[in-house]
């Protein structure tokens, strides 16, 4: 039987919302070379993929987290998935951007949170951590209860646990780079020769390709 990893693995996989070039890295806004470029929100364009990965989520969230009343969607990425999730659920939401907006009310939380919620924060990817942990930081200093974090999938980088480590905040994915190289090279989506860069790759993201 397929395990939950290896099934997010080729969800993400099937619809494209991971995309593997090793030979022709991607850039990220960060001035990272990747051989890997993730984008979840693609997932959301199909209605059996999605509506399983909102099923896994939902349960796990419950499994991990079982006193969550309230999800927040982190911006923008999360927003779609995570009133997926807080539907499925039956729980209040609401989202939250990193930073404020530069115009009108100039809000960063959209949508009423009672201000003893309990809070599971909803992210559709971990690289690093940074823009997550940034809306846990808000919510916090506005005198939430952060219970801890779901997401779809994370890259597994050792700065990336090192940041949630500090921040002193649990997070949970379905998915990750381990199984998601695995089920590409069974599937004959990578070659085996590809394998070794892309393990390189996630030892040390910021030097790679340089």
């Amino acid at each position: 039987m397929i395990n939950n990893e290896a099934k997010i693995a080729k969800i993400l996989l099937e619809t494209r919302a991971i995309k593997l070039s090793p030979e022709n890295p991607f850039r990220w806004s960060s001035g990272w070379s990747s051989p890997i470029y993730c984008d979840n929100r693609t997932v959301l364009s199909f209605a059996t993929h999605r509506s399983v990965i909102k099923k896994m989520l939902s349960a796990k969230i419950k499994l991990e987290f079982s006193s969550v009343d309230t999800i927040v969607g982190v911006a923008t990425a999360g927003i779609a998935m995570g009133a997926l999730v807080a539907d499925e659920l039956g729980l209040s939401y609401a989202y939250c951007r990193p930073e404020p907006k530069a115009h009108g009310l100039k809000r960063q939380l959209e949508g009423y949170v009672k201000k003893n919620a309990k809070i599971v924060v909803l992210e559709d990817l971990i690289s690093t951590g940074g823009s997550s942990l940034k809306v846990v930081e808000y919510l916090r200093s506005e005198g939430f209860n952060i219970l801890g974090m779901a997401a779809i999938f994370t890259y597994g980088f050792n700065v990336a646990e090192q940041n949630f480590k500090n921040a002193d905040c649990t997070y949970i994915t379905l998915g990750n780079y381990p199984s998601l190289i695995e089920e590409a090279a069974t599937s004959g989506y990578v070659h085996q020769d590809d394998l070794v860069k892309l393990a390189l790759w996630r030892e040390n993201p910021s030097e790679w390709g340089k």
